[in-house]
């Protein structure tokens, strides 16, 4: 209890002292009611660990499922709305923002939530479907949606999510990652089709020019 609250203390600014922490922190308070619901859950009492999860649910707005692996020192940062499946698995040291979803996409009872690795951070209202791998250090921006495995150390954006940038995820900054300077792809791809076509149109009217002086 004293790590994640030492943990929520350096990583965010808003936080003034130990006690505003430990009162009115919703995502401290619905990953440590997930730890009782999931001994409870692991020993086959399932009914009780997940009305503990439903209670979790109506306090802080943050839906964890007792089933769900979750490493130390996870942060779950303005955490209404986060769901987050039976089969999920989280590593330590993640960030995880409102609105994320680490759901599923098969009805079968198998693995069939995301895996996330080590210090990965999840943008506002991002979506990570099926049993997916996201590897260390890597970023998910926010209002992605992610389909397939992300590599240690990538940066992913857009809908559906595409790899922008792709580091060690040893050499990054444990949180360097500002959602306001992330790359749009597709804001890119239109940049090049506009300079295409003014080019075109340069060449269209350099051989209109060549012809009427020909005539």
């Amino acid at each position: 209890m004293k790590e994640d609250i030492r943990m929520i203390k350096e990583r965010d600014p808003a936080a003034k002292n130990y006690a505003e922490i430990l009162l009115c922190y919703p995502g401290l308070h619905a990953i440590w009611l997930h730890r009782i619901a999931h001994f409870i859950y692991l020993r086959k009492w399932y009914t009780t660990a997940r009305l503990i999860s439903h209670l979790s649910r109506g306090v802080t707005g943050i839906e964890i499922h007792p089933g769900a692996k979750i490493g130390r020192r996870v942060f779950i940062d303005h955490g209404m709305g986060v769901v987050i499946g039976e089969t999920s698995e989280i590593g330590d040291d993640c960030l995880i923002y409102k609105g994320v979803v680490l759901g599923g996409t098969t009805l079968e009872k198998k693995k069939r939530h995301p895996t996330l690795g080590n210090r990965v951070v999840v943008g506002s209202n991002s979506t990570i479907l099926g049993a997916i791998t996201i590897g260390d250090g890597a970023r998910i921006g926010s209002n992605s949606v992610v389909v397939k495995s992300v590599p240690s150390g990538a940066t992913v954006v857009g809908v559906p999510g595409r790899i922008v940038e792709s580091l060690p995820s040893e050499t990054r900054a444990e949180l360097d990652f500002e959602h306001g300077n992330l790359p749009d792809p597709l804001s890119d791809l239109m940049k090049m089709l506009l300079q295409l076509h003014s080019r075109l149109e340069e060449r269209i009217k350099r051989l209109e020019n060549q012809t009427e002086k020909n005539r």
